[in-house]
């Protein structure tokens, strides 16, 4: 089969133990991105599967209209970039394992990774002392703050557990069936969304950005937030109100963000207002950017097609379209 990679940044997926899979296939692997509609169809004429890499580039109506051979999109975990009642109507099956099986624990990791970073100062501590400085201030601790998870599904979850490891007090927000879920494992849920944003040191955000949760982190809830707190979103931009996060870090509540995720990515030339503020980290994305996460996805990624070309496929999201005819 004519297989086409996407958005291979670092050209890291041919090398993977997981690539023999689809080895004996013919596979075209692009580094670069574009969302130029006209560009991706003249790339994807000849294409029979698409692997995308994450969210990185849209397949809309527009562009799935024109790809006259296209068969099978296979990628892993959730697709809001992708269209699928359109990928339907041109007869397009799209594979994508959704199972809870593992949480990202390279996510969970780089979250506290930007959390002790932050709290630390450990960035410019470091480059100041390249510079010739000696030790800039003091920094903030863990022990005994007050961790807000916003969202206790897998990724979440491993984050809590964490942060109760490091002595904080871990409060729980978000649906009732997490909150729920999470009183069970033995953690505090907050009295309600307003004392969850008042009363957190940080606050770290492991929500899906779904139609519910698009927006669901509102101005006010950030004006809420302590002048000493930060927000931590290595989840997706999107979950937070459009605007809302640089208005609220001008305002000085909360006194800092960490960021891994954006609105539109890749950010390129520092072309993002979050990247020119000096109470920001920000990071481009490498929260799943690690060799197990690539192995565990793309091991996944690859084994939908090849149960596709067996005539077996697996974690469908539109099994409809096998009844379809052939195109």
């Amino acid at each position: 089969m004519n297989i086409s990679i996407f958005d291979d940044y670092h050209d890291v997926v041919r090398t993977l133990s997981c690539y023999k899979k689809v080895a004996g296939h013919d596979i075209t692997i692009w580094k670069d991105h574009t969302d130029d509609v006209d560009v991706l169809a003249k790339r994807l004429e000849n294409t029979e599967v698409l692997v995308t890499i994450r969210e990185r580039t849209a397949i809309r109506a527009p562009l799935l209209r024109r790809l006259k051979k296209l068969k099978l999109i296979s990628q892993h975990g959730s697709f809001p970039h992708i269209d699928v009642p359109a990928c339907t109507e041109c007869g397009v099956l799209v594979c994508s394992d959704l199972s809870p099986a593992r949480p990202s624990y390279a996510t969970a990791e780089v979250t506290w990774g930007l959390i002790i970073s932050v709290l630390r100062n450990i960035p410019a501590q470091a480059a100041a002392l390249k510079n010739g400085q000696w030790q800039l201030g003091l920094g903030t601790g863990l022990r005994g703050k007050v961790l807000g998870v916003y969202g206790y599904g897998r990724i979440g979850k491993v984050v809590a557990n964490i942060g109760k490891a490091f002595g904080m007090r871990v409060l729980i927000w978000g649906r009732e069936a997490s909150r729920t879920l999470a009183a069970a494992d033995g953690y505090e849920t907050a009295a309600s969304r307003e004392a969850f944003f008042s009363d957190c040191d940080v606050i770290t955000l492991h929500l899906k950005l779904v139609a519910p949760t698009r927006g669901i982190v509102t101005a006010a809830d950030l004006a809420r937030m302590k002048t000493t707190a930060l927000l931590v979103n290595t989840s997706r931009a999107g979950l937070i109100e459009p605007d809302a996060l640089v208005n609220a870090l001008k305002a000085g509540r909360p006194g800092k963000a960490a960021v891994d995720v954006y609105e539109q990515e890749p950010v390129v030339n520092a072309g993002h207002p979050l990247l020119a503020m000096d109470n920001t980290f920000c990071t481009p994305h490498i929260g799943y950017v690690e060799w197990d996460a690539y192995e565990f996805q793309f091991g996944n990624v690859f084994s939908q097609i090849v149960a596709y070309q067996e005539g077996k496929p697996i974690h469908m999201a539109n099994p409809e379209v096998l009844s379809k005819a052939v195109r």
